[in-house]
């Protein structure tokens, strides 16, 4: 179940500050609190949702759209070597938070 309060729905209602990167009708992507790298960012959708299981397919289309287009601007302005984009599912596969979201992580 979704729950409404989860951080992600906080920042997406304005009630949290995030340092945002991008935005659209769709998607808010902003940096991550507690980052892995340098230039860690988050993708997440404007749609309820708590994972991949349960995101309505348009809506998870416009993520991942949303999601190449940031991940391409992080890879031009940090030139990495690679980059890890990752989703997880549930709290057993690493999800702390229940809003359906995807980590770059140059």
């Amino acid at each position: 179940m979704y729950d409404k309060d989860n951080v992600f729905a906080k920042i997406l209602r304005g009630e949290i500050p995030a340092a945002k990167v991008y935005e659209d009708a769709h998607v808010l992507s902003f940096m991550d609190a507690m980052p892995q790298s340098d230039g860690h960012t988050l993708v997440i959708p404007k749609t309820e949702a708590r994972n991949l299981f349960d995101v309505p397919p348009a809506a998870l289309a416009e993520l991942i759209k949303g999601t190449q287009y940031v991940a391409k601007g992080v890879q031009r302005a940090f030139q990495p070597d690679g980059m890890r984009i990752i989703q997880f599912n549930e709290a057993a596969a690493g999800q702390t938070v229940f809003h359906i979201h995807f980590h770059i992580v140059p």
